[in-house]
């Protein structure tokens, strides 16, 4: 019998993948791939040298880890890879980072099969 646990977590991805799920493009550089992502967000707070604690949103996209592949290797994100997500006929643009020392993914289960990676609105393209 295998891990009950890791089979309901796989359960629970596929019900994501398949019912949450819209189509963005991931790029780095001059490499892309279309990739289905579930649209969330993280609150992240910082403290800056006077005290003042400053709550800043990130949009988050949850990815299949084996499906974010650029140039025909499987990678993981970086800083400063963009994520496009069209909407009619507007593309927003979002860069890939985290406030401060956060890192600019995570894995959103123990058993590695989903990214969380977090991202800022940087531009908009269309009328």
């Amino acid at each position: 019998m295998g891990d009950l646990l890791e089979q309901g977590a796989t359960w629970l991805d596929d019900q994501r993948h398949k019912h949450m799920t819209r189509t963005v493009v991931y790029g780095r550089g001059t490499d892309s791939v279309e990739i289905a992502a579930t649209v969330g967000r993280t609150e992240f707070e910082q403290v800056d040298e006077h005290g003042v604690v400053h709550k800043i949103e990130s949009r988050d996209f949850l990815v299949r880890t084996a499906d974010l592949v650029l140039a025909g290797e499987r990678t993981l994100p970086e800083t400063g890879d963009r994520v496009c997500e069209t909407d009619g006929d507007q593309t927003f643009v979002y860069e890939v980072m985290a406030p401060g020392s956060e890192p600019p993914f995570r894995y959103s289960d123990p058993y590695r099969t989903a990214l969380r990676i977090h991202t800022k609105h940087v531009a908009t393209e269309g009328p």
